[in-house]
């Protein structure tokens, strides 16, 4: 992968994010910061100038070096387009102008994973909390043993060879909040978790992009992977990220929701990046875990529990 394949597929997906004629600044700046997590140093430069002066995209895939490029830019267009739920028309218009530029597809079954990941991620809510389990706080290690589970296998599915498991993230995530929410008694709506989660920087977008960015290229991608956990690449590295963010997202959450509520956005920030170090510090001690789980764990069979099967 080089260097002007990377700043293409940037753009391709910046210009997916906004093909359903909306320019949303989390988005775009999820994607910049994930390019920069893969290390593409110029991410903010390339996100800007593609939301400023979009390309055609006929002309960014003539500049593509090879067929794992070409299939990496498609599948991230189509993963973004899906992001926040099911691609509209618009999105579905430039996905087949993508498509036919570069020559290639995700195949009928791809796709059908694809739609079900994104109409998951909208609808992502659990079964209703009991009234009684909702009158009584949560036991004392109740949540916190959630949360490692929920931490580990979202982990697992970064080990998973299938590029498409890591859509299965942030369903995973959000029902997660969702699930901390309930438990001390409050009333949530998909918006809401979507929302928190935002706030600390989790959003579709950006984990799609990396998910497949990482397992088209692993260690291949040279020096854009090469900045991620100290030189760690391919999906080790995006296990400990993603352990990394799960463990913090469900923390703070359980932190903001035991308060009511009140933390400003600051304070919740700051307790999610302390939770992220304690992530990382933790993590080593779990990769078995992770590896164990993986090895049991397959897209549909997570695409089955979150809907309740």
């Amino acid at each position: 992968m080089t260097p002007t394949d990377a700043e293409v597929i940037i753009t391709i997906a910046a210009q997916a994010a906004m093909a359903d004629g909306t320019r949303s600044t989390f988005e775009l700046s999820e994607i910049s910061a994930a390019a920069k997590r893969l290390g593409l140093a110029n991410a903010d430069a390339v996100v800007q100038q593609a939301a400023i002066a979009p390309e055609d995209v006929r002309v960014l895939v003539a500049s593509l070096s090879s067929d794992a490029a070409r299939r990496a830019a498609y599948e991230i267009a189509v993963a973004v387009c899906n992001s926040e739920g099911v691609a509209g028309d618009k999105e579905i218009a430039f996905l087949q102008t993508l498509s036919g530029a570069l020559g290639t597809g995700v195949a009928t079954a791809e796709m059908s994973v694809i739609a079900s990941v994104a109409a998951l991620t909208g609808q992502v809510m659990p079964p209703p909390v009991p009234a009684t389990a909702q009158a009584q706080p949560p036991a004392p290690g109740e949540l916190d043993a959630m949360i490692l589970d929920q931490a580990i296998l979202t982990a697992a599915l970064e080990v998973l060879p299938d590029r498409l498991s890591n859509m299965a993230i942030l369903p995973l995530q959000l029902r997660m909040v969702y699930t901390i929410g309930q438990r001390h008694g409050q009333r949530l709506d998909a918006a809401q978790v979507k929302d928190l989660a935002a706030t600390f920087g989790i959003g579709a977008a950006a984990q799609f992009m990396e998910g497949i960015v990482r397992k088209t290229f692993g260690s291949l991608a040279g020096g854009l992977l090469g900045n991620m956990l100290g030189g760690a690449t391919g999906m080790a590295a995006g296990a400990a990220l993603t352990f990394g963010a799960t463990y913090a997202l469900g923390h703070a959450a359980t932190q903001y929701y035991a308060q009511g509520r009140a933390l400003s956005t600051a304070d919740m920030k700051a307790l999610f990046t302390r939770f992220q170090k304690e992530a990382e510090t933790l993590f080593p001690k779990v990769q078995d875990r992770v590896q164990t789980v993986a090895r049991g764990t397959n897209l549909q069979s997570v695409l089955g529990t979150l809907r309740g099967r």
